[in-house]
């Protein structure tokens, strides 16, 4: 069996060691994915300066390119996001900019460096958004080459105007467990088909590569 490993990549807006919902779902997602045989590992974006832009490097003690090597050294990719305003968090925002950066990077065989890797989404939040923050999210990695499988998210959305977060809420709801067991399960599987039957180097006009760049 294929050694698979993950990176999943809470994008909360609180510095640690600060408690984060979306940690916590975070945590849960990986520790599901090692009942896969998957290992990982889970960073707050927050604490490694990051900065903004579509490079994979914009100096100046950038933090993204260490980031971007555990990346590249996993088979999946997990976001977790809160939704603020009806919307991922702008540190999610920050994120999926920045892999806007792999439309450039390619293999000797023309196949961008994302092909092959699988994501995910997890969403906390304390109001309506969850399935919308995901179709942004999913949309945005699916464009830069990475592959969502069926049932790729899981969230926990909270009653709008309430004061509980999903690290306080007790007992944990059946429905987020359910799907963060399907979550892994399917990412898990698709990340060790993908490892033993990569996707096929685009045809020469490079099609197969995704859309191009938007506006700057």
């Amino acid at each position: 069996m294929s050694t698979i490993r993950a990176l999943v990549l809470n994008c909360t807006l609180k510095r640690s060691p600060a408690p984060s919902s979306s940690a916590l779902l975070a945590q849960e997602v990986l520790d599901t994915l090692r009942t896969q045989g998957v290992d990982g590992e889970l960073l707050r974006v927050v604490d490694h300066h990051v900065r903004f832009g579509v490079t994979v490097d914009e100096g100046d003690g950038d933090g993204w390119p260490a980031i971007r090597s555990k990346l590249l050294a996993a088979q999946i990719l997990i976001i977790a996001t809160p939704i603020w305003l009806g919307q991922p968090s702008a540190v999610c925002k920050m994120v999926l900019e920045r892999l806007d950066a792999e439309l450039d990077e390619t293999d000797p065989q023309g196949r961008l460096l994302t092909y092959g890797r699988v994501a995910g989404v997890a969403v906390v939040g304390n109001e309506d958004g969850a399935h919308h923050t995901i179709g942004q999210v999913q949309q945005a990695l699916n464009e830069v080459g990475f592959t969502c499988p069926a049932a790729a998210a899981t969230y926990w959305v909270g009653e709008a105007l309430h004061k509980v977060d999903y690290i306080d809420a007790r007992p944990k709801p059946d429905t987020t467990g359910r799907t963060t067991k399907a979550l892994a399960l399917n990412c898990a599987h698709l990340a060790r088909l993908l490892s033993e039957q990569p996707y096929p180097p685009p045809d020469t006009t490079g099609a197969a590569r995704g859309p191009a760049h938007g506006p700057a």
